[in-house]
């Protein structure tokens, strides 16, 4: 055998090794596959944990606000290293608002001085409501409708103000939350948060400022507003509130088309949601009357006797089940003047997040008054 024979006859031998070696590594790449597959086939499905909308923006906001004190942190050692202090002189990054509705209510019932005292409430058991249509006996409405008609009453009552573009919608409340990122529901301490909402009209990329635990930074435009947030449901300014519809149908319909449809709560509990993240502030007297006897119309509101609210301070309550969730929410109002104290929200249930009764989140409201600076407190801002 000639030479050329013998590079021939190994070059064949080699090749013939090398298809085998493909053939193998493709036979096993697909056995691969198909292990993968069968096991995948043979594992349960991955559990779905539904959140609540609200709960699933208050994660998102406290991610963003760890990621601004990370970014914060790494300028200033850079500036060290290179021998400035930026840290001390140059500003530092702004927390990110997911959802101002939530953490600067700047709407809700009319202020406290116009309310009036020595309303009488129905004393009916917890029952369903139905539409409240105008002024009804209560004895006609059921416990819910008749008590929201008459928390509508007392809000409904004094004369709109007149609230000009250059100031802003103070809150002072306590808050409490629970952290659901570990899969359980970790509820943190009573907080005291003040909020200065921007009444500016059009876009804006400042909406304000918060307050909480001594430290007060700027309330940014909502997540994707690159051009600013506009006036409406997440920037619910008191202009805004003026021209929501004050027939309680209209408003209804309203709330339902602004409100997103999602899978992680009942599509009425969002509606109610919604409407209580709008409560607890400065509104237009007629906007409250007309957002209550709205409420009064979506299914499942009870009327709880006795309740509650985060500082102890107990009246009778507005109440919506969540069986997707598996959360009560309550509003809380004093019984005699009828003026909104504050929310809360709480398993009803046993659920992977906790035990029936672990509370999700509580607010009360302590103060609320229009003002002309940012970060002045009312009584500072009449002092001036």
């Amino acid at each position: 055998m000639n030479n050329r024979d013998t590079a021939s006859n190994s070059s064949n031998s080699s090749n013939s090794s090398n298809s085998s070696n493909s053939s193998n590594s493709s036979n096993e790449a697909r056995r691969s596959d198909a292990d993968v597959e069968e096991i995948a086939r043979l594992l349960p499905p991955p559990a779905h944990r539904v959140l609540p909308h609200e709960q699933h923006l208050h994660h998102k906001e406290r991610l963003m606000q760890r990621i601004d004190r990370d970014q914060a942190a790494r300028t200033a050692s850079t500036d060290r290293t290179n021998g400035t202090d930026r840290a001390r002189s140059g500003p530092r990054p702004a927390r990110r608002l997911l959802r101002p509705a939530v953490l600067v209510p700047v709407t809700a019932l009319a202020l406290g001085a116009i309310l009036t005292t020595g309303i009488v409430l129905t004393t009916d058991d917890d029952a369903p409501a139905t539409a409240a249509t105008g002024q009804h006996d209560a004895r006609d409405m059921q416990p819910a409708a008749a008590l929201l008609d008459q928390i509508s009453t007392a809000a409904g009552k004094g004369d709109a103000l007149k609230v000009r573009d250059d100031q802003f919608l103070y809150t002072r409340e306590k808050v409490r939350d629970a952290d659901l990122t570990s899969g359980k529901a970790v509820v943190s301490p009573v907080r005291d948060v003040e909020s200065w909402a921007s009444q500016q009209p059009g876009p804006q990329r400042k909406l304000g400022l918060t307050r909480e635990n001594g430290e007060t930074l700027p309330i940014n435009a909502e997540l994707g507003d690159t051009d600013g947030t506009p006036e409406g449901p997440h920037r619910a300014t008191y202009h805004w509130l003026s021209s929501l519809p004050t027939d309680p149908d209209e408003l209804l319909t309203e709330l339902y088309a602004m409100t997103p449809e999602s899978d992680e709560a009942e599509r009425d509990q969002a509606v109610f949601d919604h409407i209580g993240s709008l409560v607890g502030g400065v509104m237009p007297p007629r906007t409250a009357a007309a957002l209550y006897r709205a409420a009064a119309r979506i299914p499942g509101v009870t009327k709880l006797p006795t309740a509650k609210d985060l500082t102890g301070r107990t009246g009778v309550a507005i109440a919506r089940d969540d069986k997707k969730f598996g959360a009560r929410t309550e509003w809380v109002f004093d019984a005699k003047d009828l003026t909104f104290l504050g929310s809360r929200s709480y398993l009803f249930k046993d659920t992977q997040y906790g035990k029936a009764g672990t509370l999700m989140s509580a607010r009360a409201v302590i103060d609320h008054a229009v003002v002309d600076k940012a970060g002045r407190a009312p009584a500072a801002s009449r002092e001036s």
